[in-house]
């Protein structure tokens, strides 16, 4: 318990310092973005389509589970799963469009 509020007390005084430390204005001139926007954006990038994989898979395997446990519900558990993956997808589509407009 000790180490759990040790690393919850870390991540909530690193968020509170971060934006403080980004306010400030950097060595590049007004025109010109840093070479951190773009690793930065790259780590989201790469976040994103790791927690849509994640989530394509699981709502493909709960699918799979309901069609093998209730064979004449297939249509309506179809159905559901697509428009699953489409909200999934379109989260990740987003994240890429946010990218492209920031760097």
């Amino acid at each position: 318990m000790k180490k759990a509020i040790s690393i919850m007390t870390v991540l909530v005084t690193a968020l509170l310092l971060a934006p403080g430390a980004f306010a400030q204005a950097g060595g590049a001139a007004a025109g010109e973005k840093s070479g951190l926007v773009a690793i930065a954006a790259g780590f989201g990038m790469a976040l994103a389509a790791f927690g849509g994989a994640l989530g394509q898979s699981r709502v493909a395997a709960a699918a799979c589970e309901g069609i093998a446990r209730n064979p004449g519900a297939t249509g309506a558990i179809r159905a559901s799963m697509i428009l699953g993956l489409v909200f999934i997808e379109t989260l990740a589509l987003l994240t890429l469009v946010i990218i492209f407009v920031k760097v």
